[in-house]
């Protein structure tokens, strides 16, 4: 597959230019500026080009595969959403996040992901997926099922990353008691009663099972070679914990102390595009941008809403100190060399042909085409 891309706003390392690229059996073969002489270029009309998204860490699959509260939904529709939603979104490398270990029997995190593995191999063999897609393991490590619920992952060739979490009310994300029950008690329905329960019950798994669980996930992960990510550091103990076990991601660190101690031992900071869209953290901790403006972010996640990807680089790049290049930069090459990846993320020679193309329409980007490896797939 073979094409070139011309009158473009290209955004490369070096700065936005007009100009043209040209891709040949996946791979980007030339970048220029000006016009092309091509007969078969397909004029752009001014748009940007920008590398294809590269998203870390998403919850997106897991809604699809549990849409409601105990309402699982069959894992090949649920992946065809998913993909195609995080394609629209300008997303061509996702790491569908798959969340192991919950107290409730009932929970998407205690069921036996086999069959989701099975689809997804399965829609790879078959070129169903737009997206090129990985497999990110997020271990919750006071539950008491999580490595039973890690086995089928064992073995799985898609496994590019670990993150290790503890959301044991009363720390990290909720360090905030009072907004934890707010969450709890108002998205899933808990009374007062059964959260007061479930934190005193947490807080005895979590004295029971997380040191073990961690020490078990950090081993596997050191013998496999994968990145490891710590998650929702507070405290700069949290992240001298994280990197003492090998940790090179620093996820959502909810205060700037923990932001700063992440930058000195040379963690990755990633933050949700959904705060830098909302302006602020829905848990009640440090806003995206304030770590921003202190150069403490290298990566955006869009957690829950793929489409916040794009939409949150844009915003960055109107702060102070932060150009388009940039802050592309954290939804493209930064994330993609973060978890190892060093084939993609930039328009340069040699790199994969992974293109998305936007339009800016009353502020706000609107994805009008996307390539993953030069194929045209949204």
């Amino acid at each position: 597959m073979k094409g070139v891309l011309s009158g473009a706003m290209l955004v490369t390392p070096g700065g936005v230019w007009r100009g043209s690229l040209a891709y040949d059996d996946g791979r980007i073969t030339a970048v220029d500026a000006g016009s092309t002489s091509a007969a078969c270029a397909q004029d752009l009309e001014g748009d940007f080009l920008m590398p294809g998204l590269v998203e870390i860490h998403t919850d997106n699959f897991e809604r699809h595969l549990m849409p409601r509260p105990g309402v699982r939904w069959p894992e090949m529709p649920a992946l065809l959403g998913h993909d195609a939603e995080v394609a629209a979104a300008g997303i061509t490398t996702v790491f569908d996040a798959l969340a192991v270990g919950d107290t409730d029997p009932d929970a998407m995190r205690s069921q036996n992901l086999e069959p989701v593995l099975a689809a997804i191999h399965s829609a790879r063999r078959s070129g169903s997926l737009r997206a090129d897609h990985h497999v990110h393991v997020r271990a919750e490590l006071p539950a008491p099922n999580a490595l039973e619920r890690f086995h089928p992952f064992r073995n799985e060739p898609l496994l590019g990353l670990i993150s290790l979490m503890d959301h044991t009310p009363g720390q990290r994300q909720w360090e905030n008691l009072d907004q934890a029950r707010t969450y709890y008690c108002g998205r899933k329905g808990w009374s007062n009663e059964r959260f007061d329960h479930q934190v005193r019950e947490a807080r005895v798994q979590q004295d029971r099972y997380a040191l073990p669980h961690r020490r078990e996930f950090v081993a596997f992960a050191a013998d496999r070679g994968l990145p490891v990510a710590s998650h929702d550091d507070t405290r700069v103990e949290h992240v001298d914990e994280a990197h003492a076990a090998g940790a090179v991601i620093c996820e959502f660190p909810t205060t700037p102390a923990a932001a700063r101690a992440a930058r000195e031992r040379a963690l990755a900071i990633v933050m949700g595009a959904p705060n830098v869209v909302r302006g602020g953290s829905h848990s009640g901790n440090v806003a995206a941008l304030d770590l921003a403006r202190e150069d403490l972010l290298d990566v955006l996640s869009s957690d829950y809403v793929p489409g916040s990807l794009l939409l949150a680089s844009l915003r960055l790049a109107e702060q102070p100190g932060w150009t388009l290049p940039g802050a592309v930069a954290t939804v493209t090459v930064n994330p993609a060399r973060s978890v190892g990846l060093m084939d993609r993320g930039e328009l340069t020679e040699g790199m994969r042909a992974d293109l998305v193309q936007v339009r800016i329409v009353a502020g706000h980007p609107v994805v009008r085409g996307v390539w993953r490896a030069g194929q045209r797939v949204g």
